[in-house]
């Protein structure tokens, strides 16, 4: 039985192959995306310790929260 491929046949050609990008490549990428976020409002949330009687009460009193328009 012959092998399907040539081993002894020198490799022309790699097709598919990324280049591996620098470490600071993902940083450069990491700061642009923080600075397109800090272009957004951030919701202004009050600080402290808030108790609540069930879990619908809190999810309310945050989703009320985060959706009021905020106060200039």
């Amino acid at each position: 039985m012959h092998p399907v491929v040539n081993i002894e046949d020198p490799v022309g050609k790699v097709v598919g192959k990324r280049a591996n990008p620098t470490p600071r490549a993902y940083i450069d990428q990491a700061f642009g995306l923080q600075k397109t976020l800090r272009g957004f409002p951030q919701p202004k949330i009050p600080r402290g310790v808030f108790r609540f009687k069930t879990y619908e009460e809190a999810d309310q009193w945050l989703m009320d929260h985060l959706t009021r328009k905020p106060v200039n």
